[in-house]
């Protein structure tokens, strides 16, 4: 198969701009709307109830009102028979029966309504599931930086973590622009994201180290743009690939798992991007060159052999 021959790196400006438009939204929303934390984080009681027939979630909402359940959110589970209620702290109630508070509210309302489950999350729990995921975050880029620059150099490192960290911010902007609701299998798709992203930033990088050390007589921008277009196949392939696993999970794998698969969706089609550009870039802005990349030739002893 012959190889492509984009020029990937004569676009990097334009990449560059975009890269930096794109995460200064993001930090805007995660700084002025912040993230729409689930009651894994906040606290709060999580109810699923079946009906009997279809239901209006708006005026299962009114009913939670009117029955003093206020700031809850409401939400098909599935199908219009099925309604997920997802309810905050109330004030002057005891937090542990509140859900079945709020089945008997809906008794009373609805015929034929069937409590499938209650979960209360306290808020020391949400606090210390902020902190702790945040942590692991935080833990998983250092890792991936100090194996980059074990496995490769110093530029290396800065690269990958530097796309890393794009992704994330970049996924984390678009669930606080839109509002969505941000709970644990989010945060576990983000560390997925940083795994994805990872894994074809290595083997991009690996290709690039390689013809390096290779090709001789070429400019650093030839050798990337070389190596970007001879593990382009294999990145499409993956990324297809994965993406439409994920958009079956988006669309037929119900509510449980729809914030994972769409978080996870666009950070492989963000994590694709930044291995092309945001990584290869940062490797040309570090003054990468052959030399730095050449292994070192091993030293003779006085007698002409090895040690």
């Amino acid at each position: 198969m012959k190889t492509p021959n984009f020029d990937f790196m004569g676009k990097r400006f334009y990449a560059t701009i975009a890269s930096g438009i794109a995460l200064t939204v993001a930090v805007f929303a995660l700084v002025f709307n912040g993230l729409n934390m689930g009651l894994d984080f906040t606290g709060g009681t999580l109810v699923e109830l079946g009906f009997s027939s279809e239901v209006d979630a708006e005026e299962v909402r009114v009913v939670l009102n009117d029955n003093g359940f206020v700031n809850g959110t409401v939400q098909y589970f599935g199908s219009n028979q099925d309604i997920l209620i997802r309810i905050p702290p109330q004030d002057n109630i005891d937090q542990s029966t509140l859900g079945d508070r709020i089945y008997q509210s809906l008794r009373e309302a609805y015929e034929g309504v069937d409590l499938r489950q209650s979960n209360f999350v306290g808020p020391a729990v949400g606090q210390e599931l902020t902190e702790d995921g945040g942590l692991a975050l935080l833990a998983a880029l250092i890792v991936v930086m100090l194996y980059i620059l074990v496995r490769f150099t110093k530029q290396f490192s800065m690269g990958a973590v530097l796309a890393l960290a794009h992704d994330v911010f970049i996924v984390l902007g678009f669930f606080a622009i839109f509002q969505w609701t941000f709970d644990l299998t989010v945060l576990a798709a983000l560390l997925a994201v940083i795994g994805y992203s990872l894994n074809d930033t290595i083997v991009v990088s690996d290709r690039i180290r390689e013809n390096f050390r290779k090709i001789r007589k070429r400019t650093p921008i030839e050798v990337i743009n070389q190596s970007l277009n001879q593990t382009l196949g294999r990145t499409l392939v993956t990324s297809l690939t994965t993406l439409f696993v994920l958009l079956a999970l988006l669309f037929a794998g119900g509510e449980v798992i729809r914030g994972f698969a769409l978080a996870l969706s666009i950070g492989v089609l963000v994590g694709t991007y930044s291995s092309i550009y945001v990584a290869a870039n940062i490797l040309l802005a570090l003054n990468i060159t052959r030399e730095d990349l050449l292994v070192p030739e091993k030293e003779e002893n006085p007698e002409g052999s090895y040690p």
